[in-house]
């Protein structure tokens, strides 16, 4: 729990998701905030499927939401995972642990169950939100924010409304305002495996299932109704396999005979669900400052959305929200100092984490299926059970740790240079040269 503040007004602009979190824990500290949302209540007005990548929830987002009172309540409705099972195009099944034991998983949950989760929450303890608002601008010199038909003043403003945040629209009209944004050419769409008979899961429920196929890829994460969400990862164009080139039932029916057929098996009415769901776009968005005069601020996908392929976006919002709350326990409502201590302290993080995500993607979508790289996997686990607190894997670092992004980046690409060393001409974990590992362990890394 926070320490107390003098109580004042913050206005937060979205509800997804980093935004009740955020209003929680101002509301901890005796703030009285509302929260205006484009949307309406998806509580009310139901929400449809095939717009939304499962979550992985972990030890970083975990944290923001025990500190801010939530996470026994959301244990509910997440599902744990402990590792990747991947799927042989002939259907066989070879699982890769996440961490070193079960206490080291990550937990699935849909967005929309968390989301309103994280509503009821912050409507529970005094959050004020508004719904059908659309954000179209600010003015910041006045501290007002547009809405479609009315203009609503407001003392300090917290963005938290994603990547297509009409806040930072309003702050790249400002002078020296950086901003970048790379698409990944690849899409999504999302489908979904059956519950088996009696709400079970027709699969494995306690890992994410991937179908790795070099160029492309399917995942699956775990509802806690039996379902599991399905995400297929495709290029948008090409010759080859694409979104648009599998352009008639007949192909799309072919292709995932050819490549997914034990989950084919398992998802009604996949062609009409292909064409009914839209196809997703992936953004990277890079932009600085993220405050404007400590009467406004970005956070969350707003000032540095990712990639899902690290499964931290999330995570990584959340954390904002721990680290802003660290800034404002120091200063109090000092906003600029407070705003400008934040971003700061996150910026080279984001960046960190975004291009880690970037990365991981290839991972996923071939790596995980080379012998080699499954063999580098278990030498790194056989040196942190050695080494623990020191040779940590860069996947736990990022997972489940809350070291900085930026740390466990720059600590990888170390380690990765001693795995390479090690791993050189053996096949084996019992051929490991130990002394060896040792030393190089002692000459570049202290323990964390």
């Amino acid at each position: 729990m926070g320490s107390a503040h003098s109580t004042g007004r913050i206005t937060v602009i979205g509800a997804g998701l980093t935004g009740p979190l955020l209003a929680i824990l101002l509301a901890q500290r005796g703030f009285e905030v509302e929260i205006f949302e484009r949307r309406a209540d998806m509580r009310k007005a139901g929400f449809s499927g095939g717009r939304s990548i499962n979550l992985a929830i972990s030890t970083r987002g975990i944290h923001a939401l025990a500190q801010a009172g939530v996470w026994d309540e959301m244990r509910r409705i997440v599902i744990p995972m402990k590792g990747r099972m991947m799927h042989s195009v002939q259907g066989d099944l070879t699982f890769q642990r996440y961490g070193k034991d079960d206490s080291e998983v990550i937990n699935s949950v849909s967005r929309a169950e968390l989301s309103m989760a994280l509503m009821n929450a912050a409507e529970r303890r005094g959050v004020t939100i508004h719904f059908n608002q659309r954000a179209t601008g600010m003015d910041f010199h006045a501290g007002a924010v547009r809405f479609d038909g009315r203009v609503v003043e407001c003392e300090t403003v917290v963005g938290t409304d994603g990547s297509a945040s009409a806040i930072r629209t309003a702050m790249m009209h400002r002078n020296r305002f950086d901003y970048s944004q790379e698409h990944l050419n690849y899409g999504y769409k999302e489908l979904t495996i059956a519950a088996a008979p009696g709400g079970r899961h027709a699969i494995e429920t306690h890992a994410l299932h991937i179908w790795p196929r070099g160029a492309y890829m399917l995942i699956a994460l775990p509802n806690i109704d039996g379902t599991f969400a399905c995400i297929l990862f495709l290029p948008f164009e090409g010759a080859a396999e694409s979104f648009a080139s599998l352009d008639t039932e007949d192909k799309v029916t072919r292709f995932f005979e050819a490549n997914f057929a034990d989950a084919a098996r398992l998802i009604p009415n996949l062609t009409h669900s292909y064409f009914s769901n839209p196809t997703g776009a992936m953004v990277t968005v890079r932009c600085y400052p993220w405050s404007v005069n400590g009467r406004c601020l970005l956070m969350g996908d707003a000032a540095h959305a990712i990639v899902p392929f690290f499964g931290q976006g999330i995570n990584c919002g959340f954390e904002d929200c721990t680290v802003l709350m660290e800034c404002l326990d120091r200063h109090g409502a000092d906003w600029p100092a407070v705003f400008a201590e934040f971003q700061q302290a996150r910026k080279a993080n984001t960046d960190a984490i975004a291009g880690m995500a970037i990365d991981n993607f290839v991972e996923m979508r071939d790596r995980v299926a080379d012998p080699r790289f499954l063999f580098r996997k278990r030498v790194e686990l056989a040196l942190e059970a050695r080494h623990p607190g020191v040779f940590v894997p860069k996947y736990a670092m990022v997972t489940f740790h809350r070291v900085p992004y930026a740390l466990a980046l720059d600590r990888g690409r170390v380690q990765e240079r001693i795995l390479t060393e090690l791993c050189e001409g053996i096949h084996r974990v019992e051929d490991l040269n130990w002394n060896r590992a040792a030393e190089l362990i002692a000459q570049n890394l202290t323990p964390l």
